[in-house]
């Protein structure tokens, strides 16, 4: 689902970018861009390597280990669903910007945007990545217990 975003979301905001540059002049994509998404991916990751820490001294019942409640949890998953939709969205959009932009890289100005949009994919790609990393994180283990399994063969 989040390529198929990110692909949609390319093909119009390219052809938005060819409208736009038809009728007047294109925005610009600013250069805060990937520094925002990579500043997410970073809380992502940071949050991430907290709940790993702490699930797995929990899971070893190490003594005195700081548990993860539950619903801080599932907070952690909205929050990781949530940034890796927006940044399938927002990444598919400077990624067809960025695209438009690469049949004028002689002029300058126009050479910066299309860095700057190309890096606004990557750091909405490492945002995605890490979204789906903070998921499987925060995913509950599987159930050890067979007994009430009925593919579970009786002997």
């Amino acid at each position: 689902m989040l390529a198929g975003i990110f692909v949609a979301a390319g093909v119009l905001s390219w052809g938005g970018a060819r409208l736009w540059d038809a009728l007047g002049t294109l925005p610009s994509v600013p250069l805060a861009a990937p520094i925002v998404l990579a500043v997410i991916a970073t809380v992502l990751a940071a949050t991430a390597l907290s709940l790993r820490n702490r699930l797995k001294a929990q899971r070893e019942r190490r003594p005195g280990a700081e548990g993860v409640e539950p619903l801080m949890a599932a907070r952690a998953v909205v929050f990781a669903q949530a940034s890796a939709l927006v940044a399938a969205l927002v990444s598919g959009m400077y990624g067809g910007a960025g695209v438009f932009l690469l049949g004028s890289l002689d002029v300058p100005a126009r050479r910066d945007q299309a860095i700057y949009a190309g890096f606004a994919v990557v750091a909405g790609i490492a945002v995605i990545a890490t979204a789906l990393w903070l998921e499987r994180v925060c995913k509950l283990p599987e159930d050890g217990d067979d007994d009430n399994d009925p593919k579970a063969s009786t002997a």
